[in-house]
């Protein structure tokens, strides 16, 4: 099972360092942006498991992207993390959607704690939801069974596995490297393997695999998810 992916929007090298380390020991993969345009941009891009969000950035402020992710990612966990403790500056952080609000210095401990904490409730509410529809078909993510009607339509593990990320991630513009990246966790691969494993995903879930409605192209980028 791949690791859950935490995106630290951070600007100070030290406490950017030091999360890298102790949450790649703790099993996560991590990624970082120095800045609020950056980190949204990973946001969009790489869709994380959960974001760990600084207030004072330079640029676009950390309340900012905390807005903007909640437009595009609404149920993304955020865990704002500030040196500015002011009552108002949390009531507004958690208005605009934050799970949780942690002020500087902190105990990296109950940060941990607080991070497990958000993607626990987060699994559950996947697990909850976990039967998905694509058109007149049915996914079950935790099955790993699609069906149409009570016919069982087969997949190989990495079509199934691929599915379930188009299945995670609806709207999103997800380029050729990233789905390599997320799904065949390697760059040996050519982007023509994308290419393929969309194709078959379409002629077996599809009305009609040369005009696709679900599984979308984006010029220029990869494919986009409707379901």
């Amino acid at each position: 099972m791949p690791s859950e992916t935490v995106l630290v929007i951070e600007d100070d090298p030290a406490i950017v360092s030091g999360l890298e380390l102790n949450l790649s020991l703790e099993g996560y993969e991590v990624l970082s942006a120095c800045d609020g345009e950056t980190g949204l941009r990973v946001a969009t891009e790489r869709a994380p498991d959960l974001v760990l969000l600084d207030i004072m950035l330079p640029g676009m402020n950390g309340l900012e992207v905390l807005r903007r992710l909640r437009e595009r990612s609404p149920e993304t966990p955020v865990i704002v993390i500030s040196a500015r403790s002011e009552k108002a500056d949390k009531v507004l952080g958690l208005q605009l959607g934050a799970d949780d609000y942690v002020g500087k210095p902190f105990s990296l401990s109950e940060l941990l704690a607080r991070i497990n904490a958000a993607l626990r409730r987060q699994r559950l509410q996947s697990f909850e939801s976990s039967v998905q529809q694509v058109g007149d078909a049915t996914i079950d993510l935790a099955r790993r069974v699609v069906r149409r009607g009570e016919q069982e339509i087969a997949m190989t593990a990495r079509e199934f596995e691929l599915l379930s990320y188009f299945v995670q991630h609806p709207g999103l513009a997800l380029s050729r490297d990233v789905l390599l990246d997320e799904v065949w966790r390697t760059d040996y691969l050519t982007l023509r393997t994308i290419d393929n494993f969309v194709g078959r995903l379409r002629s077996k879930l599809e009305p009609d695999p040369e005009q696709p409605r679900h599984f979308v192209t984006v010029r220029g980028v990869g494919y986009r998810f409707e379901p």
